[in-house]
C-alpha cells in the first residue's frame, strides 16, 4: 500500500475514524489504561493490515522478530541476560542476512574463488526489512544497556516495531522516542489533523511532483548513457540526487504527518542537507535516523575516536561502508559507502589545512557547492546498475563526451525549487538570528487565506503530479 495511492487515503481515513470513535462518551467512561490499550490494538491491527497489503507472509516474519525482541528484553534482569542479548541481536541480523544478503555473499564468494553456483535462494525480500530489524535491534540493546526499561505489554512492543507510518521506509525510531508516547493520552484532534494533513501534502508534493517527474529523465539517461552528452549526464547526476532527496524526504514527511494526525511524534529525518559544507556535515543532515543509529550502535562500540587516529579512520570508513551495504546487496552500494567513508577520513585528516582556508560567505558558498557536487556524483554509483555503468558515466562526463543534449525541464525545475527552499529556510533563520534548520510551511486552516493557500497547493500537487503510482525508492532497502 503506497502513501501516494487512493487505497491508502481510504485506509488512513478509516483508521482516523476508528481512532476518533474512541473519544466518544461511551469509551471515555473506560479506565484510562483500557482506553489506551484499545487504541493501541486498533493501531497495531491497522499496521499489520498495511504491511500485509503486499504479502501477508511477511507479517509472520515481523511478528516473529517482535516476539524475540519482547522476550529478550524481558530477560535482561535475569542471570541468563547475556544469552537473551545474543538471541535478541543475532535473530534480527540472521533474518536480515538470509533475506537480503545471502545470495549476494554467496555469489561474491563463488566469483572470487571461481566456484560454479548451483542456483540462488529464491525468497521474497520483505519490504522495509532493514528498517524494522534495526528498530528491533536498538530496543534490545537499549534495554541491555539500562537506558530503557523493558516493556511488559506485548501490544506496545509490537506497535513500536510495526507502527505503519514509518514501518517500510523510516525514519528509524528508537524505542526511547516512541514507547513513552504510548503511555500518554494521545489521540486525534482537530489541531493535530490540521498540521498533520499539511505536512503529509507537503511530502506528497515532493514525491509525486518533483521526484516522480524527474525519474523519467533519469531513467532514460541511465538506459543509454553513451547516447547523451557530458552536460546532460552531469544534469542527470544533479537531478537524480534531487529525485532521491524528494522521494525519501517526501516519504519521511508523509510519515511524520500521518503520525501527527494520530497523535504521535516521529523524529525529523532530514535537515537541509543541500547546505552542507563538507561530507561529515552532510551525514548529520541526511537520513539522520540512520546516521545516528550507526553512530550509537556501531561507531561508539567500535571505539569511536577514543582509540587513536588510525582506529578512528578505520571506524569512520567501516560505518560508512556498512551504511552502503545497508542500502542494498550490491557492490555499487558497497563502493558508494566506501567512497563516502574515504571522504570523511580525508575531511578529518585535512582539519589542520582547512583552518588556513578563508571562511567568509563566498568561501562557504564554494564549499557548499563542492560538497553538493561530490554527493551528486557519488550518487551516480548509488543509482547505477553496475560499477561498470557508473564508470562509463564518469568517463563520459569528464571527457566531455558528445551526444544528445537533453535539458530536462523537471530536472532543472527540481534543482531550482529544492535549492530555493533551502535558501529560503536559511534566510528565515538568519532573519530570526537562529541556526538554519528545516521547517514545515504550515498555515492556519481556520482562516480563509490559509484554507485558500492550502487548497491551491493541494490542487497544484494533484495537477502536476506524476499520473502513475511510483514506488518509493527506499522501499527496496
Amino acid at each position: 500500500m503506497l502513501f501516494n495511492s487512493f487505497t491508502f487515503v481510504v485506509f488512513f481515513a478509516l483508521v482516523c475514524l476508528a481512532m476518533a470513535l474512541t473519544r466518544l462518551p461511551a469509551f471515555e467512561g473506560l479506565e484510562r489504561e483500557k482506553r489506551l490499550r484499545l487504541r493501541h490494538i486498533l493501531l497495531l491491527a491497522a499496521s499489520y493490515v498495511f504491511y500485509g497489503w503486499w504479502n501477508w507472509a511477511c507479517c509472520l516474519l515481523m511478528l516473529a522478530l517482535t516476539l524475540v525482541a519482547h522476550v529478550s528484553a524481558l530477560q535482561m534482569d535475569k542471570p541468563w541476560r547475556r544469552t537473551a542479548l545474543v538471541l535478541g541481536v543475532a535473530a534480527p541480523l540472521l533474518v536480515l542476512g538470509v533475506f537480503k544478503y545471502y545470495n549476494f555473499f554467496v555469489d561474491s564468494f563463488c566469483a572470487v574463488f571461481g566456484i560454479a553456483r548451483a542456483g540462488t535462494l529464491r525468497i521474497l525480500l520483505p519490504v522495509g526489512i532493514s528498517f524494522y530489524t534495526f528498530q528491533s535491534l536498538s530496543y534490545t540493546i537499549d534495554v541491555s544497556r539500562g537506558k530503557l526499561e523493558a516493556e511488559r505489554d506485548f501490544v506496545r512492543t509490537a506497535l513500536y516495531i510495526a507502527f505503519f507510518p514509518q514501518l517500510v521506509a523510516g525514519p528509524i525510531v528508537k524505542a526511547g522516542e516512541f514507547l513513552p508516547q504510548l503511555r500518554e493520552e494521545r489521540c486525534i484532534s482537530l489541531a493535530r489533523l490540521e498540521e498533520g494533513v499539511q505536512i503529509f501534502v507537503f511530502g506528497l508534493f515532493k514525491k509525486i511532483v518533483i521526484a516522480d517527474n524527474i525519474s523519467s529523465f533519469v531513467d532514460a539517461v541511465h538506459r543509454a548513457p553513451a547516447a547523451y552528452s557530458a552536460g546532460t549526464l552531469l544534469l542527470m547526476a544533479y537531478a537524480y540526487f534531487v529525485q532521491l532527496y524528494c522521494d525519501f524526504s517526501g516519504y519521511s514527511d508523509m510519515a511524520v504527518g500521518c503520525a501527527k494526525c494520530l497523535g504521535y511524534e516521529l523524529p525529523r529525518n532530514f535537515n537541509l542537507p543541500f547546505i552542507s559544507r563538507n561530507v561529515s556535515e552532510f551525514w548529520r543532515r541526511w537520513h539522520i535516523s540512520l546516521s545516528t543509529w550507526l553512530t550509537e550502535y556501531l561507531y561508539f562500540p567500535l571505539g569511536g575516536s577514543r582509540k587513536g587516529e588510525g582506529r578512528t579512520y578505520l571506524n569512520l570508513f567501516l560505518i560508512m561502508t556498512v551504511c552502503g551495504l545497508w542500502h542494498g546487496a550490491a557492490w555499487t552500494f558497497v563502493l558508494w559507502g566506501a567512497l563516502l567513508g574515504a571522504a570523511q577520513c580525508v575531511h578529518r585528516f585535512s582539519a589542520p589545512l582547512r583552518k588556513k582556508l578563508p571562511d567568509g560567505p563566498a568561501a562557504r558558498a564554494v564549499y557548499v557547492l563542492l560538497t553538493f557536487t561530490f554527493i551528486c556524483l557519488s550518487a551516480v554509483i548509488f543509482r547505477a546498475s553496475s560499477i561498470s555503468q557508473a564508470w562509463h558515466i564518469f568517463v563520459y562526463i569528464f571527457t566531455l563526451h558528445r551526444g544528445v543534449r537533453y535539458v530536462s525541464f523537471w530536472g532543472v525545475f527540481g534543482l531550482a525549487l529544492t535549492w530555493g527552499a533551502h535558501l529560503a529556510a536559511c534566510a528565515r533563520a538568519e532573519k530570526r538570528g537562529e541556526v538554519p534548520t528545516g521547517y514545515y510551511p504550515t498555515v492556519s486552516l481556520s482562516s480563509f487565506r490559509g484554507l485558500l493557500a492550502f487548497f491551491l497547493f493541494a490542487g497544484l500537487t494533484l495537477a502536476l503530479g506524476y499520473t502513475g503510482q511510483s514506488p518509493f525508492i527506499y522501499f527496496q532497502f
